[in-house]
């Protein structure tokens, strides 16, 4: 006889959707249908846990590179039930795919149909810019679900990796004291601008789980990089961080399932994001970190434990309002346009000088014989020609990097404009997130839904009483960049600054907030 076996969440799940007087002829009934009920208690001293992923790749929104999935891990031990969903796309709401009653649905549906509450689900985007299918959120669940139905007894540990070959801080800091970041939406500066950069955060925090038997269960995996160097097709495609649990998933216990969580990456791009000998491929970046992750994954040992502690609480936060950098914005936006002058060169002519004057500055103009010659004679004919020349082009180039100016401006200008109307519109002053804290044994983490720079995520970690810290932005919910106050004194100079809704008091309060949840847990 064909034997089916059912976790013991599975069996109650289903007697909870009859009524109470016919339970005991739906739990016979049930019975005689799979032949026999294995009912698992979970006990104290026990951890129980399943795992699952799901296709969400949307297949009519161009050509896929590789696949795109939202992913599921359920822990439980006697008292507490967590979920902790990975989902491969740029954000949860507010941009992209994902609509903004998407995480609202999947916890209803999540509450009702598993008995989860809505504060123990945390679905963390990993901020790759896929497109994600329309029916993303019955995958979710769906990928919950089937995550429940595989609980099994584990072992847990957790370990740290490092990685820092592969990111970079992308907040430029120039002669003048302003600080742009490198983008593919204007140009970079002049290299003699360029004075310093920002710090990146190399750690790779790894819960691993282990099955009973000892073959991996899942890999739980916290690194902070934006995932947007894309692929040379162009195609749909889960960038880096796919790459990367790919290598782990492939190299560890078959089924193994690896989750990304996205950290502090706000201001972390890919090494080398703006090319142009060489095409952008994500693959090489996320098999070094797949290969990182694996190499801590290894050396972790799981031990049997239970502790499971989940905290949840909502904070308000100060809103910025940017009606007077606006004003100075707009001020230094016609003062750029107005410092533009006419010039005798165009693109045609300008570039062909450039490379002669480059190539041989004393002798642009022709062969050095002729310098010589005219100077035997007493005369400076090329010489006043390349006097000239050299300030046609000297114009010209103030030109375009003004130009240049310009186009950063107007990106971020037009980001500050759309969130003031916003503030302006909504009528509040405040806007309220949602933080969540998880510990898993020794493995502890505090999530955001906005993309935290990376120092907010390296000072709760040295702050932290637990030496095995992780933060992840990205997380239930999206409310744009959420830089460091420092940052938010360079309002309109980079994107982390400009588009965000956040005044700089809100970082000493989430911080302190994060304090605090970290000692409870």
């Amino acid at each position: 006889m064909k034997t089916h076996r059912l976790t013991a969440y599975a069996l109650s799940t289903y007697c909870r959707a009859v009524s109470r007087s016919n339970r005991l002829m739906a739990l016979c009934l049930l019975v005689g249908m799979v032949g026999l009920v294995d009912l698992p208690r979970v006990d104290a001293g026990q951890l129980w846990a399943g795992a699952a992923k799901v296709d969400i790749t949307n297949v009519e929104a161009g050509p896929v590179n590789d696949p795109l999935y939202v992913k599921a891990l359920v822990i439980k031990n006697a008292k507490t039930v967590v979920a902790i969903v990975t989902v491969d796309a740029v954000a949860i709401a507010e941009i992209g795919s994902i609509g903004n009653d998407y995480l609202d649905n999947v916890r209803n549906q999540v509450e009702k149909e598993l008995n989860i509450p809505p504060t123990n689900v945390m679905i963390n985007a990993s901020h790759c810019h896929g497109v994600v299918c329309a029916d993303v959120e019955q995958r979710t669940f769906d990928a919950i679900q089937q995550a429940m139905q595989r609980l099994e007894p584990v072992t847990v540990g957790t370990g740290t990796g490092q990685e820092n070959r592969i990111m970079e801080n992308r907040r430029l800091k120039l002669t003048d004291g302003r600080e742009i970041d490198v983008r593919h939406a204007y140009s970079l500066p002049p290299d003699d601008e360029v004075a310093e950069v920002g710090p990146i955060d190399p750690e790779i925090g790894v819960l691993r789980l282990d099955r009973a038997d000892g073959r991996a269960l899942a890999v739980v995996y916290n690194f902070a990089c934006h995932p947007i160097q894309g692929v040379p097709s162009g195609g749909n495609t889960a960038d880096m961080t796919g790459f990367a649990s790919n290598v782990i998933e492939e190299n560890l216990s078959e089924g193994t399932i690896a989750l990304f969580v996205q950290g502090c990456a706000g201001d972390i791009n890919p090494i080398v994001y703006k090319p142009v000998d060489h095409p952008r491929d994500a693959e090489p970046l996320g098999n070094l970190l797949g290969l990182s992750t694996l190499r801590a994954a290894r050396k972790i040992e799981c031990k049997p434990g239970d502790r499971v502690t989940v905290l949840n609480e909502v904070i308000s936060l100060p809103r910025a309002n940017l009606a007077e950098r606006i004003v100075v914005m707009q001020s230094e936006q016609l003062r750029l346009a107005q410092s533009l002058r006419g010039t005798f060169l165009n693109l045609k002519s300008f570039l062909p000088l450039a490379v002669k004057y480059n190539l041989s500055p004393d002798f642009p103009s022709y062969y050095s014989h002729r310098y010589l010659h005219e100077e035997a004679l007493g005369r400076d004919d090329l010489r006043k020609l390349d006097t000239l020349n050299r300030a046609n082009m000297k114009q010209y180039i103030q030109n375009v990097y003004t130009m240049e100016q310009l186009t950063r401006l107007n990106t971020n200008l037009a980001l500050l404009r759309k969130h003031q109307a916003n503030l302006v519109a909504g009528g509040k002053a405040t806007i309220d997130v949602e933080l969540v804290g998880i510990r898993i044994e020794d493995f502890v983490l505090i999530t955001f839904p906005g993309e935290l720079t990376v120092r907010i995520g390296l000072n709760i970690k040295q702050k932290s009483p637990h030496p095995q810290t992780f933060v992840a932005g990205y997380t239930n919910g999206y409310i744009y960049y959420a830089p460091t106050a420092e940052q938010l004194r360079n309002v309109g100079g980079a994107q982390e600054d400009s588009d965000c809704l956040l005044a700089p008091p809100w970082q000493a309060i989430f911080e302190e907030k994060a304090a605090e949840m970290l000692e409870k847990l």
